[in-house]
C-alpha cells in the first residue's frame, strides 16, 4: 500500500471521530468548565480573555513564534510526518517540564502556566507549518494555524465545519492575504471558552496539593500530544489536497 493511501485511511478514521458521541472525559471536562465559568469572577475571566487576545495578536502580527527552521519544501509527505513527530516529541518534553514546575507551585503558578502553555503550542504549530512546506511569514498561514488550533479545541459539530475550510484552504486563504479583519471579528469569549473547556479537567488536577507536579506534567504532555495529532492530520489534508490540485492542473 502506498503511503498516501495509508494516510487517506487514517484521515478518514480521524474525521469519522468527529461524528461520535462525546465520551466520559469530554463530558466531565465540559461540566468542570461550566462550573468554573459560573464561579470565576468576571474580572478574572476578562484577564484570561485578554491573555488569549495577546497570544492571538502575536500569532498574527508578531515575529516571536517564527521558527529558525527553514521551510522544508522538498520533503515527501512521509518524510514530513516523521520529522513532525520529532518536533512534537520535543515540544512535549518542554511542556511536560513547564507543567511539572508550575504544578509544584499550586494555584498561584497555575495562572502562569496558562499563557506559557499556549505559547509553547503556538511555537510548535509554527515549526510544524515549516516542516510541511508552508511559510509562516505568509499571513494566511498564520490564520491557518489559528484555524487548526480552533479545530482541536472545538466541539465535534464545529470541528466538522472547520474541517471543510481546511480541506479547501487554497480558496479559503484568498480572503486572508494581509487584512487584520480576522482579529477584529473573532469572538474572543467563545474562543477562550472552547479552549478552556477542552483542557480544564486535566488542568484542574494540577492545582491539587501533593500531586500538582505530576498532574501538571501529565496534563501538558497529553494536551500537546492532542494538538500535535490534529496538526499533523490538518497539514496532511492540505498536502494531499495540494497534490490533487497539482495533478488536475496537468490534465
Amino acid at each position: 500500500m502506498r503511503y498516501e493511501e495509508k494516510i487517506l485511511q487514517e484521515l478518514e478514521d480521524w474525521e469519522h471521530s468527529f461524528y461520535k458521541t462525546p465520551g466520559l472525559l469530554e463530558n466531565a471536562s465540559k461540566k468542570v468548565g461550566n462550573k468554573i465559568n459560573s464561579i470565576v469572577p468576571a474580572k478574572v475571566q476578562n484577564t484570561i480573555t485578554g491573555t488569549v487576545k495577546v497570544i492571538v495578536r502575536t500569532t498574527l502580527f508578531g515575529a516571536e513564534y517564527t521558527p529558525k527552521r527553514t521551510v522544508e519544501s522538498s520533503l515527501t509527505l512521509e518524510q514530513a510526518d516523521d520529522l513532525a513527530r520529532q518536533v512534537i516529541s520535543l515540544y512535549q518534553k518542554i511542556a511536560t517540564a513547564e507543567g511539572a514546575g508550575t504544578g509544584a507551585g499550586g494555584i498561584l503558578f497555575s495562572a502562569v502556566d496558562f499563557p506559557a502553555l499556549i505559547a509553547i503550542k503556538m511555537k510548535m504549530l509554527f515549526e510544524l507549518a515549516h516542516v510541511y512546506g508552508y511559510s509562516t511569514k505568509t499571513f494566511s498561514e498564520r490564520i491557518f494555524i489559528l484555524t487548526l488550533f480552533q479545530l482541536t479545541y472545538s466541539e465535534n459539530k464545529k470541528r466538522r465545519q472547520i474541517l471543510i475550510q481546511i480541506r479547501d484552504w487554497n480558496k479559503e486563504k484568498i480572503q486572508w492575504s494581509s487584512d487584520s479583519e480576522y482579529y477584529k471579528e473573532l469572538n474572543w469569549e467563545n474562543f477562550q471558552k472552547e479552549y478552556r473547556d477542552a483542557i480544564d479537567f486535566r488542568k484542574m488536577l494540577q492545582m491539587v496539593p501533593g500531586i500538582g507536579a505530576v498532574a501538571g506534567a501529565w496534563a501538558n504532555y497529553s494536551i500537546v500530544e492532542e494538538l500535535g495529532k490534529f496538526a499533523i492530520n490538518s497539514f496532511r489534508t492540505r498536502r494531499l489536497s495540494d497534490n490533487a490540485n497539482s495533478s488536475t492542473a496537468w490534465l
